[in-house]
């Protein structure tokens, strides 16, 4: 059995295609199966009858459930550098440096950035009730542990540096050039409203956790309801399914391409076997008349000169040579006009 008629660019395509395909759906099934233990856990907020509910359940422990409320620090809270009036119980602050690097191959600046410093601080904070007559509060434990912080911009500032000349010439010299640095606050302010998805149990001494659940699942502390939460996952989800499905695609073109190439390899085949059997009823008839004393020295191929010309070369229609030295032709050409060949007829002479 003849192979496939695969070459390496297709192969490295085809390879590609179905690990970026597996890749893909992997992603896929762990944001369906985290999707589906959120539309699966209780929705439940913040209020005084938490406690009663906990107490009910076994193990005092609800394993995966989303919960409502408003942020509120359990002691100090912290301040913004930049802005004094607002507070918040997580602050996040990065200083990035961006520079611009020549690519020689593209023959163009690239941007680039790099990150100079991070500091994250946080302090203890619960999650409250919007009503002002609830004192129910649930800790929120190991914040920094949720798949992303729940934080919101307060301030960013480009700040631009100054060159000299020396420095432009420097700059060009070495191929990096400072564009400036970005410095940035983020902050989960007081009051917030947010969405804890994780373990909420209760302490032997009364108070309320919300902690990253003990199996494993993902932590999610979210800005708004739940359902924005669902929404944004639903849309990963239907991304990473969807690159999957287009990766698969591709992947099934290329084998499909492949099996039509090998498909006309093997028709090609037969066509040149069939042809190969006229021409070879033609060589016996011709043998015959030339043992007969016919004179075939007009007819002769004009490759070998011995052979008589026996058949059609198509579109030109010029016959010139014998089957023999039709293979034999270095490339798929008329010898006498140069036109390709787009295939090739016997000659039946009466």
């Amino acid at each position: 059995m003849d192979a496939l008629p695969v070459t390496s660019g297709e192969l490295l395509c085809l390879a590609s295609s179905l690990a970026f395909s597996g890749l893909f759906y992997y992603l896929y099934r762990k944001k369906a199966k985290a999707l589906a233990r959120i539309q699966e856990a209780p929705k439940l907020q913040v209020d005084d009858g938490l406690p009663d509910l906990l107490s009910a359940t076994s193990g005092q422990c609800l394993h995966y459930v989303a919960l409502e409320g408003i942020v509120l620090p359990a002691k100090a809270a912290l301040s913004s550098q930049h802005h004094e009036e607002l507070q918040g119980v997580i602050q996040k602050l990065v200083l990035k440096e961006h520079r611009l690097i020549w690519n020689s191959l593209a023959r163009s600046w690239n941007e680039s950035e790099r990150v100079v410093s991070e500091q994250v601080y946080t302090v203890p904070f619960a999650l409250a009730s919007p009503s002002a007559e609830a004192v129910t509060r649930v800790s929120v434990e190991s914040p920094l542990r949720a798949v992303r912080l729940p934080l919101e911009t307060v301030y960013e500032r480009f700040q631009h540096p100054t060159h000299g000349f020396k420095d432009l010439i420097s700059h060009y010299l070495s191929g990096e050039k400072p564009k400036g640095l970005l410095e940035t606050e983020e902050m989960l302010r007081v009051g917030a409203s947010l969405t804890g998805i994780g373990e909420l149990a209760m302490h032997p001494d009364g108070t309320l956790h919300l902690q990253p659940p003990a199996d494993g699942s993902n932590y999610f502390l979210h800005l708004g309801d739940w359902q924005t939460l669902l929404a944004e996952m639903e849309s990963v989800s239907s991304f990473w399914k969807g690159a999957a499905v287009l990766c698969g695609l591709t992947g099934v073109a290329v084998i499909l391409y492949a099996l039509c190439q090998a498909y006309q390899q093997r028709r090609h085949k037969q066509e040149q076997e069939e042809q190969r059997r006229e021409f070879e009823a033609l060589w016996g008839s011709g043998n015959t008349a030339t043992e007969s004393g016919e004179d075939a020295s007009e007819d002769a191929c004009i490759i070998c000169l011995t052979r008589p010309r026996e058949c059609v070369l198509l579109c030109c229609g010029h016959v010139c040579c014998c089957f023999r030295c039709y293979e034999a032709l270095p490339s798929h050409t008329c010898p006498i006009c140069r036109s390709p060949i787009d295939r090739v007829v016997p000659l039946y002479q009466a």
